[in-house]
């Protein structure tokens, strides 16, 4: 996908609007994780080395419109500040005079961090002149928020309307690994879908359908395919309306000759417990009544293990189990190890996915480690995000 970046445009002595993602996890107002804001420091650093006077702009939790003092953006500028080894400003309110006369006063390498963009009404309802307000402040807009850019926001899309626009790093990067996998992948192309049901993960499914050469289905939405074969499930999740859909599925992917991989065994517990008794049976004999599946079982493991093994290219996106209980985290273990051993091209998204990666200590293993949860799933679907398409001109 062709994008222009921050690499291709002027930026000596410019205002630098740029949209990020410091929605980070706090305690107290400690950030416990700061994974979101690091992400984030190449592209800061690029600006700061070329002279660019830069306003940052992010959200933090859902605050829907209105003032929480919990949800200010203070910690994060001071911990970005940290980070950088330069001082950040932080502004208590993100457009205004006041705001205004703080960008009018930044020196070449400086910067300013908006408040918590969220703050305010007309950033998820895009009010033009919300939109119009925030951009007024700058001469650049550099959206580097991936995991936003499936919002069509004030900061994120409307202010596209008002200043040229182009990626930052971490955006570009985003778009060049995904597009890699979607439009040019090595093969054969396995694509590993966990998760909880089958109907967050639809499009994402049919999609990848036209795209990969295998299809390995996990988690708890497996249970739903193995009941549309007739196969008892006890007391498992399973979405009864759903199984016409994934015999739909199933049959679909015969049709495009792809291969449709489930569980072959499975690990059950006799209640949804981290303590539960658990046993294993073979997916075949199903799951007996009281009883429910909470994970792939070992010789699964082996089957999509080895199938990782033989790609060359693999995209992972969510758990095989209930991989909050360790009793239970196996199958997600094993892919993530599979994954990090495979001299494949892998993308990974997803919470429990990139935390299975982080308890082996084998991010650095993979390719690539998605920051955008439901931007990145939506772009595995082929949805159009907007965040994106204003790199193009497309809005």
């Amino acid at each position: 996908m062709e994008i222009k970046t921050l690499k291709d445009v002027q930026l000596d002595g410019r205002r630098v609007l740029v949209r990020a993602d410091f929605n980070v996890p706090m305690d107290n107002g400690q950030i416990t994780d700061d994974t979101r804001i690091r992400m984030v420091l190449p592209t800061i650093s690029y600006l700061i080395g070329r002279g660019a006077r830069i306003i940052l702009v992010s959200h933090l939790g859902r605050p829907k419109g209105a003032v929480k003092e919990e949800l200010r953006l203070d910690p994060v500028a001071q911990h970005l500040s940290n980070l950088l080894g330069v001082e950040v400003l932080k502004a208590d309110s993100a457009v205004g005079s006041e705001v205004a006369e703080a960008v009018s006063h930044l020196g070449k390498g400086s910067i300013l961090m908006l408040e918590n963009i969220r703050f305010y009404p007309g950033e998820e309802s895009n009010d033009p002149d919300f939109a119009r307000q925030l951009a007024s402040l700058a001469d650049i807009f550099v959206n580097d928020a991936f995991g936003t850019s499936h919002r069509a926001h004030a900061s994120t899309a409307g202010v596209a309307d008002y200043l040229p626009t182009v990626a930052g790093l971490l955006m570009a990067k985003e778009i060049d690994m995904l597009s890699r996998v979607m439009e040019k992948p090595a093969r054969p192309f396995v694509a590993i879908i966990g998760g909880a049901k089958v109907s967050d993960k639809i499009g994402v499914i049919r999609n990848l359908l036209d795209k990969v050469d295998s299809l390995v289905i996990g988690g708890g939405m497996a249970n739903t395919f193995l009941a549309a074969q007739g196969i008892e499930m006890g007391q498992s999740l399973v979405e009864q309306d759903k199984l016409e859909l994934a015999r739909e599925l199933m049959k679909l992917a015969e049709q495009k000759d792809v291969e449709l991989l489930l569980p072959v065994d499975l690990v059950l517990a006799e209640e949804f417990s981290a303590s539960a008794n658990s046993r294993t049976v073979d997916a075949g004999q199903g799951v007996p009544s009281g009883w429910q599946a909470l994970d792939i079982g070992p010789k699964s493991c082996q089957l999509f293990s080895k199938k990782i093994a033989d790609a060359a290219t693999v995209v992972w996106n969510g758990p095989m189990g209930v991989f909050e209980f360790d009793a239970f985290a196996a199958g997600t273990d094993a892919v993530a190890a599979a994954l990090a051993e495979s001299e494949s091209f892998s993308l990974v998204g997803g919470g429990d996915s990139v935390a299975a990666l982080e308890k082996l200590g084998k991010t650095g293993a993979v390719d690539h480690i998605s920051t955008g949860g439901g931007a990145s799933l939506e772009y595995l679907e082929g949805k159009e995000l907007p965040g994106i398409s204003v790199l193009k001109g497309e809005k």
